[in-house]
């Protein structure tokens, strides 16, 4: 079995991937024409996003408003973690913390997206 992908649930689809598109440098790689649903090209594991209208329209229930306290973060892995978060910020991230040196030896920072979810920008580790 592997991970195949993991799925957001976001007000506005198309606005989250041009968000992630400015914010992180990703590329969208599918929008459904409903624009209800749409994925990320960041390889084998996609990072998609699904319409909490959509959600509601096939009976599930999910959160519709960000959690002052997130249940979870996302990460991307890049060299220069002070530039990535210099484009985040300029592209609407709301800071949360920003560079430091590990013990273990990896950079990271912090930021929050539009739609409340929390995202490392870090090196490999070690």
């Amino acid at each position: 079995m592997i991970f195949r992908y993991t799925i957001l649930y976001v007000q506005d689809v198309r606005a989250t991937l041009d968000f992630y598109a400015r914010a992180f440098g990703q590329t969208q790689g599918f929008l459904h024409d409903s624009g209800d649903f749409g994925e990320l090209q960041t390889g084998e594991t996609k990072l998609s996003f699904c319409s909490i209208a959509l959600m509601g329209q096939l009976g599930k229930k999910v959160a519709t408003e960000p959690s002052a306290l997130p249940a979870f973060e996302i990460a991307f892995e890049t060299d220069d973690v002070q530039a990535a978060l210099d484009r985040a910020l300029a592209a609407g991230a709301e800071l949360v913390q920003g560079v430091e040196q590990m013990d273990w030896g990896q950079t990271t920072a912090y930021v929050r997206t539009p739609d409340g979810t929390m995202v490392e920008i870090c090196t490999a580790v070690g």
